[in-house]
């Protein structure tokens, strides 16, 4: 396996950042609210306040810096991407002690990064002969933390599925499977369509976003509309409507006008704070974010290498895609449920692709590899182990020790 091309990487943001943002925060004004509001209108005030104080006085990066740089080997490599030149690229690669690990690469989305993986990647290297192990590697995607941003219009769904796939290709994985919620799924489901078979093996995702049945297929269309709908499927249209109606705005504004809203976010981290706190709170399943958790999660956004606004334009340049997904992918996938996700499409859509597991979960939200690490990591591992239809998918990697 070759390396050439990866440089270490350790996280180490310049004094006068941190000094900055201090002085920021110090300045910091806030918004009235209505009496009684709690979370109507948004983020409440009392939690702003208290995150940003704790922030500019009760926060120690440094310290948090320090245990990332520790946890998590991380590396940047330069990317060619077809018409946009070169990308510095940052990513978290481990291998598993097991010699025939599954080649496994890990993609976030909005508002994640490859913090994201901290929690499942040493479960999912870990050997046993009773479950499946995994090389992981854990991309930042161009424009999000340390990775470098595009610097060319259009750079879209292609070009991340494309940075991602070379990456791979540059560890020496020439054939691999991969995990990914919110755009990761996007992602990975566009590997799958462009890299699918030769490169790509199988796809999982937390985030099962599928084409809605069709009229071109009236016997399977009329069957899936005639078919009552299971109290889960049931639960899962109440969310996507309660998402479509009262949690979808961000996506309005970031994929009409992202650098609008982007002088916001990267002068404010009190903005920045309140924006994607709220994502937090609102997309998991009462999860309990301590401070320091989401502070750390935020900081990664602040403290990024192209500022916070870098990271909105995946939304401009693709969501025209994400509305029009195209063909389905054909490799196997496997699909996990979770209650609170921001979009749940009834199970019987992904009778469209080639579903190979499923998993339903009675809690959990959009965040899973933080919300539900063990429960993730547990149907990544039954997709690829022995008797089930992915095992052995890449070649001379069956996973275990």
């Amino acid at each position: 396996m070759s390396f050439s091309g990866e440089t270490p990487f350790q996280i180490n943001v310049p004094e006068e950042k941190i000094a900055t943002l201090h002085a920021k925060l110090e300045l910091a004004t806030f918004p009235d609210e209505l009496e009684d509001a709690g979370w109507k209108y948004g983020v409440p005030l009392a939690d702003v306040k208290r995150l940003a104080e704790k922030w500019r006085s009760g926060y120690d990066w440094r310290e948090h810096e320090k245990e990332l740089n520790q946890e998590l080997p991380m590396f940047t490599r330069d990317i060619e991407v077809d018409g946009f030149g070169t990308l510095n690229i940052h990513y978290v690669h481990k291998k598993s002690n097991v010699v025939d690990a599954i080649p496994l690469f890990f993609c976030h989305g909005w508002p994640g990064s490859f913090l994201e993986v901290r929690k499942i990647l040493p479960l999912l290297i870990d050997s046993s002969p009773e479950h499946p192990s995994f090389h992981v590697v854990a991309i930042s995607l161009p424009g999000y933390g340390f990775s470098e941003a595009p610097r060319k219009q259009a750079f879209a769904m292609k070009q991340y599925a494309e940075v991602a796939h070379k990456l791979m290709l540059a560890l020496g994985y020439n054939e691999y499977v991969t995990q990914g919620g919110d755009w990761g799924c996007l992602i990975t489901r566009k590997m799958a369509s462009e890299y699918g078979g030769k490169h790509h093996k199988a796809w999982h995702t937390n985030c099962p976003i599928v084409n809605p049945p069709s009229w071109k297929s009236p016997l399977a269309f009329l069957a899936l509309l005639l078919k009552p709908w299971s109290p889960e499927e049931k639960a899962g249209i109440e969310r996507t409507e309660w998402f479509n109606t009262k949690g979808s705005g961000y996506i309005a504004e970031q994929s009409t006008q992202p650098q609008t809203l982007g002088y916001s976010l990267a002068d404010s981290p009190v903005g920045l704070l309140a924006w994607i706190y709220e994502k937090l709170v609102l997309w998991t399943d009462n999860y309990k974010w301590s401070d320091e958790e989401a502070l750390t999660w935020i900081s990664l956004y602040w403290f990024s290498r192209a500022g916070p606004a870098a990271s909105l334009r995946i939304y401009f340049e693709s969501i025209g895609e994400f509305r029009n997904l195209g063909y389905d992918p054909t490799i196997p996938m496997g699909a996990s449920h979770f209650p609170k996700e921001i979009v749940v499409v009834p199970t019987s859509w992904l009778r469209r692709v080639n579903v190979v597991f499923q998993s339903h979960h009675e809690t959990g939200g959009h965040f899973a590899a933080t919300e539900k690490p063990e429960e993730l990591v547990q149907d990544v591992r039954s997709m690829f182990a022995k008797g089930s239809p992915a095992f052995a998918i890449v070649p001379g990697k069956t996973g275990y020790a």
